[in-house]
């Protein structure tokens, strides 16, 4: 396995007798997309400060690519896309981009073609010599990527990156970090929108005053794919088996049936309830009802964070 690009080891942190932090450990792999999850308050932007090396912990520790998260050599190889940032008005989307590539390093034969590439690659390319004042508020979210992917990062942390895009510019997002990933870069994406979060992370952390209340797969943290729940107007022993196939399958005697989706029905349920209705139609049990159920994250986040039960 590759040496993991982010490891934080109980990480505290105190601000007076306020405690922002209380023995946050996570890891990062690379090629992964991460989605840091929490309520406000929960912690999440004093981590990401301490993995930029913004602010230092009051105890534990943070390391990049093996090396002290402040060490300058660490940083070199990290983009990173702040919730709350502003650019000159003065200057062209140009001019930022080249700026902040010049700050990470990239070599001045390289820098133009390569600010002409992310300018492009985030939908600024014909926009990239007006200057900032004369932007949109999506523009800016966009040039904001740009700067943080200019230096070729291999690590990315992004706070908010869609909050002021339009569906277009958040498609866009998700194909940029589908991009990266398949690249080896690994994302750390920080999101209110749990939406996007489901559909590019591998795996999410969800934060809760300062702790870290669960790491792990999207499945294990919703209870699994998605599932069909379906209404018979009788019960046999022959039931069961004309339903296995589509997953696991368990049968009340009320005439209530669930079956847990498995391969290769979990990624196309519209599809395996037509065929389980049919099959349903077909026999001696009568189809009273079907209901696709798809496992949704904002759910069992709300329930984690609110201490309810999953």
């Amino acid at each position: 396995m590759s040496e993991a690009v982010l490891d934080a080891d109980r990480l505290t942190k105190a601000y007076g007798k306020t405690i922002a932090l209380r023995g946050v450990t996570l890891t990062v792999a690379p090629g992964e997309a991460v989605g840091l999850l929490g309520p406000n308050g929960a912690g999440k932007t004093t981590t990401v400060k301490i993995l930029t090396g913004l602010v230092r912990p009051s105890s534990g520790t943070a390391r990049l690519f093996g090396r002290p998260a402040g060490d300058p050599r660490a940083r070199q190889r990290l983009g990173y896309l702040p919730e709350l940032f502003r650019f000159p008005d003065w200057m062209t989307g140009e001019q930022v981009v080249t700026f902040h590539a010049d700050l990470a390093g990239v070599s001045r034969a390289d820098r133009t073609n390569r600010v002409a590439e992310v300018l492009e690659k985030v939908g600024l390319g014909a926009r990239g010599r007006d200057r900032v004042g004369a932007y949109s508020k999506g523009m800016s979210q966009r040039l904001g990527l740009a700067q943080a992917i200019v230096g070729r990062p291999e690590l990315l942390l992004l706070d908010e990156p869609t909050s002021a895009l339009d569906p277009v510019g958040r498609r866009d997002v998700r194909e940029l970090v589908s991009e990266l990933k398949a690249e080896g870069v690994a994302v750390v994406l920080n999101s209110h929108l749990l939406t996007e979060v489901e559909r590019v992370c591998d795996r999410v952390i969800v934060m809760d005053k300062g702790h870290v209340k669960f790491s792990g797969s999207l499945d294990e943290l919703t209870g699994g794919g998605p599932s069909l729940h379906v209404t018979v107007g009788r019960v046999d022993d022959d039931l069961r088996p004309a339903l296995v196939e589509f997953g696991r399958v368990t049968v009340a005697a009320s005439g209530d049936v669930q079956i847990t989706l498995g391969p290769p029905w979990d990624d196309v349920p519209d599809e395996a309830a037509e065929l389980v209705a049919a099959a349903v139609t077909r026999g001696p049990w009568g189809l009273r009802g079907l209901v696709v159920s798809r496992a949704s994250l904002e759910d069992a986040f709300v329930a984690m964070v609110s201490g309810g039960d999953r």
